[in-house]
């Protein structure tokens, strides 16, 4: 009963004394709200599949069309004659044309227009002005084959779509919210979106990638041709101008140097990163100034950039157009392949047109050829009445017309009539004829074009190329990307704190023990004395277990350092010692280094960043039966093991103290180091090409086509230049071979030198802007093969030179010797190849034997725990006893 009367309250209810209808008012909300979301989706917010333009830019552009003169036109008086076919205001409107203008393809632009870079707004719709350009006016127009509707006060008639011949959505891009429904079309380049539909047309299936108009450089392996859930990583263009200042030269699509700006200041802020101040010099071009504090890496500070501000963004693009008035969801290759095939049909119907015209023309031209020559105009001389008339003429034509393409109406007939007398006695018989024939030459070609469509088409595209794609090259850089793990670039910004006998740690413990300088997101490794290890993330106060022996900040992934574990076992009472490195954990789970027998304790224990293995003194508790009170271990024989196994026997019997006796060196072989040019990244997990095994101070030699080197460090953070020609291990003793062109004395010279050991970039070449190397070789025995152009008419034969035997090594800021006083066409480096030295087959990744050793009898007794303080720098040793002497 409550249903039914809830529907009456929704049924318009009619007044019996009058006509009016009256609705209730959620009945109302119900329907209009539907209305409502149909007519934002449809007329606002969401661009057409078939001319990929938004209601109010299509309005805007058929204005611009009827306004057109060739001339710039104040935008302000477009807006107002745009306002007669969107009925919106001028707010929208004139932001849409803003918009169309800035993306530089339809709208040719005079003034101040604003700055996609800075965010900057235009200038006010009466100072700024605009015209079509000549691309809109070639591909969007053709009123001949355009569908026409009626304005919304039917004073007019607007486009239901334009004939767009080419893919002006893809190429914009278009971002539009509605009601329960957005899109977002991301730009895509010019001249590819070209050359993408002729590979359609031939029946190719190509692949397309956004360009942004912003620049920078993205990532888009997880594009998803467009659609929901892909992601698209964009990053600005980050160079080091030198040691203490970055430049920023492009930034994300969709940010602005003000957002950026102000990103970086609120990392610094935060302590994310450390900079002294920012500049922006943007004008023309992308110009911002990141000036560093001092002792902050550049490298990790541009990863820092990545990480935490806006210089790294991620757009979700969603591709939603309007097909036959519904929403559809379809991918870029889908829309595509779909405004190909639309290209396809609006060039046939254009063809179809013409060649109907040149048809008309034909049979009109034809028709008054025989009208005039027959003289058949005479026969309407008696005629009484119209009807008569056109009945005479047609009798009069019938024995001619056997050769027209089409019958001839009384519309044709009526047109002879129109011909003025003085237009028969002038006519010339030559001259009709001349027109004929090239009427039946136009459309003999137009008829060809129509066979061969497809090919008609494709050098339409490419004649657009041609004409407007010269400038219109890639701006963003497609680049895969490596994750960029936040705790390893962020700036230590709180001090680590430990209350050992406690069991705290944390950053607010300011009046207990310092520990080490960490980052407000880092995790923190703990052992206690009870043998128990965890791992828990940074805070202000946190507790972790009483007896904390070692406290640090934890590197996942880090396997070159090493802890030295001994523990006396509380069942047996001996004593067991193991190496091992700590590489996967669970936050805040505890994991027991022991046997598990409670009442174990650590009796030493040691940190080594870089696997170094000392030598340590055991000594025994006086026992009778002990002859040998004290004995040394060294540490290096100790096999690494994984941190669970049950470890080596040291002693069955008690031990008084454990010292160290040697500080060791390291025990792990130097490491290997692979540059992953997908990414320009080094890394140590086989990505790519090796460049060689390093160890302490070894440096990476990095080469440019600038005649610039540098000498790098081996670290994960390292950037390379973009310009890169050579990055190899560098090697003191091997010298650089180049052979550079010298403007001033128009020769090229070849000079071979020893790289200065030096934190600075350094030019090997003329200090000439037209100075360049044409050919560098880090190669112990380069040669160059050379082919001269022909000197008065005769060929010289080309010529090997020895780069070795050609010239000694020299300074840095040698010129070098003349290599050919002849004219060079071309030259050709030659490499002998290098036998590999046999390596000792040595792997970085650490085997870890999980299973538990067998015992080792070593003779030994326990004491009561003591803890030291960890040292600053290099490993750290912790022996828990104190001095008993029993």
């Amino acid at each position: 009963m409550q249903e039914e009367q809830n529907n009456d309250q929704n049924e318009p209810e009619t007044n019996l004394n009058s006509n009016v209808r009256i609705t209730r008012v959620s009945g109302m909300y119900e329907d209009y709200f539907l209305d409502y979301a149909s007519y934002v989706i449809l007329e606002r917010a969401v661009p057409s599949l078939f001319d990929g333009v938004k209601p109010v830019q299509r309005r805007l552009l058929h204005s611009m069309k009827e306004m057109d003169d060739g001339r710039y036109h104040k935008v302000a008086n477009i807006i107002g004659h745009t306002m007669k076919y969107h009925p919106h205001g001028d707010a929208s409107i004139g932001d849409a044309l803003v918009q169309l203008g800035q993306k530089d393809l339809l709208i040719d632009c005079q003034g101040n227009w604003g700055n996609i870079f800075t965010g900057d707004s235009s200038a006010a719709p009466r100072y700024i002005e605009a015209r079509l350009t000549k691309f809109a006016l070639e591909v969007v127009y053709n009123a001949k084959i355009t569908e026409w509707q009626a304005s919304y006060d039917s004073r007019g008639k607007e486009p239901v779509f334009f004939p767009v011949k080419f893919p002006l959505l893809l190429a914009q891009g278009v971002e539009g919210i509605a009601v329960g429904l957005s899109t977002k079309i991301l730009p895509h380049n010019f001249n590819e979106l070209i050359d993408a539909s002729i590979q359609i047309l031939k029946g190719k299936k190509p692949i397309i990638l956004p360009d942004f108009p912003t620049g920078g450089i993205a990532d888009f392996s997880n594009y998803n041709d467009g659609l929901r859930g892909g992601k698209v990583r964009v990053r600005a263009r980050i160079e080091m101008l030198d040691k203490k200042t970055l430049i920023i030269k492009e930034i994300p699509f969709g940010t602005t140097t003000t957002s950026l700006i102000e990103s970086v200041i609120k990392a610094n802020d935060k302590g994310k990163i450390k900079i002294k101040k920012i500049e922006d010099n943007t004008a023309e071009f992308v110009e911002i100034l990141v000036h560093l504090a001092p002792n902050i890496s550049p490298d990790k500070t541009i990863d820092a950039l990545y990480a935490f501000t806006d210089c790294e963004v991620s757009i979700s693009p969603l591709s939603c157009v309007i097909e036959t008035d519904r929403p559809v969801f379809l991918g870029v290759s889908d829309l595509l392949k779909r405004s190909t095939e639309h290209t396809l049909e609006l060039t046939r119907r254009e063809l179809q047109v013409k060649l109907d015209e040149f048809q008309n023309d034909w049979h009109y031209a034809s028709l008054e050829r025989i009208f005039i020559e027959n003289r058949i105009y005479r026969d309407i001389e008696e005629a009484e009445t119209w009807e008569e008339v056109v009945k005479n003429i047609h009798e009069g034509l019938k024995p001619h017309i056997g050769h027209l393409i089409r019958p001839v109406t009384d519309e044709d007939v009526v047109r002879l009539t129109e011909i003025r007398i003085k237009r028969i006695s002038k006519f010339d018989s030559d001259k009709a004829n001349d027109n004929i024939l090239a009427l039946e030459g136009k459309i003999a070609e137009y008829k060809g074009y129509l066979e061969n469509l497809v090919d008609y088409t494709i050098q339409y595209f490419k004649s657009l190329k041609e004409k407007y794609g010269k400038d219109r090259g890639r701006k963003t850089e497609s680049r895969l990307f490596d994750d960029i793990v936040a705790q390893k670039v962020a700036i230590a910004n709180e001090k680590l704190y430990v209350n050992r006998v406690e069991g705290f740690i944390g950053t607010g413990l300011k009046k207990d023990e310092f520990v080490c300088d960490c980052s407000d997101i880092d995790d923190i490794i703990v052992f206690r004395s009870d043998g128990v290890m965890l791992v828990t993330k940074v805070d202000q106060k946190t507790y972790v277990g009483k007896d904390i022996i070692y406290v640090d900040v934890f590197k996942k992934g880090d396997k070159r350092k090493i802890y030295h574990y001994f523990y006396t076992d509380a069942k047996s009472g001996a004593t067991f010692m193991k190496r091992f490195y700590v590489d996967g954990v669970t936050r805040d789970k505890e994991y027991d280094l022991t046997q598990g027998n409670k009442g174990s304790k650590v009796i030493y224990f040691s940190a080594n960043p870089n696997g170094e293995a000392e030598t340590i003194t055991v000594h025994h508790r006086a026992v009778k039966k002990i002859k040998k009170l004290r004995f040394d271990l060294d540490l290096s024989e100790l096999a690494i093991k994984g941190r669970n196994v049950k470890g080596n026997l040291v002693s069955k019997q008690p031990i008084r103290k454990i010292e160290r006796k040697e500080k060791g060196s390291s025990t792990l072989a130097p490491r290997r180091i692979w540059l992953d040019e997908a990414v320009m990244r080094l890394n140590g997990e086989g990505r790519g090409r090796l460049i060689g095994r390093f160890s302490g101070d070894e440096r990476i030699i990095e080469i440019t086509n600038k005649g610039t080197y540098r000498l790098l460090p081996y670290d994960f953070s390292t950037h390379f230049d973009e310009d890169w020609i050579i990055i190899e291990k560098f090697d003191p003793q091997r010298p650089v071979s180049t052979v550079y062109w010298e403007p001033e004395k128009e020769r090229f010279y070849v000079k071979r030198f020893l790289p200065e050991i030096t934190d600075k970039k350094e030019v090997f070449i003329a200090e000439n802007e037209k100075s360049y190397p044409e050919i560098v070789s880090y190669h112990p025995h380069p040669s160059v093969e050379i082919l001269f152009k022909k000197v008065a008419g005769k060929e010289i034969e080309p010529e090997t030179v020895d780069l070795v035997e050609f010239i000694s090594v020299k300074g840095l800021k040698a010129m070098g010797n003349q290599l050919t006083k002849h004219p060079v066409k071309a030259m050709k480096l030659i490499e002998p190849e290098l036998l590999e030295p046999e390596e000792v087959a040595v792997d970085d990744e650490l085997e870890v034997d999980e299973n538990p050793v067998e015992e080792q009898n070593v003779p030994v007794a326990p004491s009561k725990p003591k803890t030291d303080p960890p040292s600053n720098g290099g490993a750290q040793q912790i022996s828990l006893f104190d001095d008993l002497d029993d």
